[in-house]
């Protein structure tokens, strides 16, 4: 999944970012208002971290103006602000959640994931599709009760999949929502994670999961 992260203290920024791509996301990072809102109006994100005082264009103008545009990508405002007023401007302006500086790392993880399962078909944590379960929150996947180890960006893709599970999804949107906006498009990286994957959570098993789409793409199936 690829987060936007839009927050003009740096250091707090940076902190941010690294906790995120430590746990498999793609992140992007903009240090003012006017960046931030040409990335989310252009780059695809799958949640966009928010930062209410900001240079240039503030945090709520940039919140109202893509609502405005029809951009429904969920975001969660993050603000010293802490008073009643202040949550529901917040939420009324089409903020999906709000969280207060200072704040802990864990509950902004725990609220980034459940704004993502909002967004999807998935509804809990723990996602199964036929005898893979796939456990959100521990990051750890299993099949017929067998633990599956995954490299974080193998761990990345599998979720986005198990996130769209059914839907074809072709290798420009599994990278663009894999790495940030510096990748390269036009590697094969995709192809060789979806094999990585395949040797791991289909081979071995009766039923397969992970489909070719000729021309399209690839579909995790169950």
């Amino acid at each position: 999944m690829r987060i936007l992260i839009v927050e003009d203290e740096k250091s707090l920024a940076d902190i941010i970012r690294k906790g995120i791509e430590e746990e498999g996301y793609a992140v992007d990072v903009a240090y003012n208002g006017e960046e931030g809102l040409f990335m989310a109006e252009n780059e695809p994100s799958d949640l966009i971290v928010l930062d209410i005082m900001l240079p240039v264009v503030d945090g709520m103008t940039i919140l109202k103006r893509l609502r405005k545009a029809g951009v429904r990508t969920p975001v969660l405002l993050l603000t010293a602000k802490d008073t009643i007023t202040d949550k529901v401007s917040g939420l009324d302006s089409g903020a999906d959640d709000y969280l207060t500086k200072p704040f802990s790392f864990e509950e902004l993880l725990a609220r980034i994931r459940a704004l993502l399962r909002r967004n999807s078909a998935v509804s809990s944590s723990l996602v199964g599709i036929g005898d893979l379960v796939i456990d959100m929150a521990a990051h750890e996947v299993k099949r017929g009760g067998e633990n599956i180890e995954l490299s974080a960006k193998e761990y990345a893709l599998l979720e986005y999949m198990a996130m769209n599970r059914n839907k074809v999804l072709s290798r420009t949107s599994l990278t663009e929502h894999l790495y940030d906006q510096d990748f390269d498009l036009d590697s094969n990286v995709i192809d060789v994670f979806i094999n990585r994957i395949r040797n791991k959570i289909d081979r071995g098993f009766g039923e397969k999961l992970i489909h070719t789409v000729r021309g399209a793409g690839y579909m995790l199936k169950g």
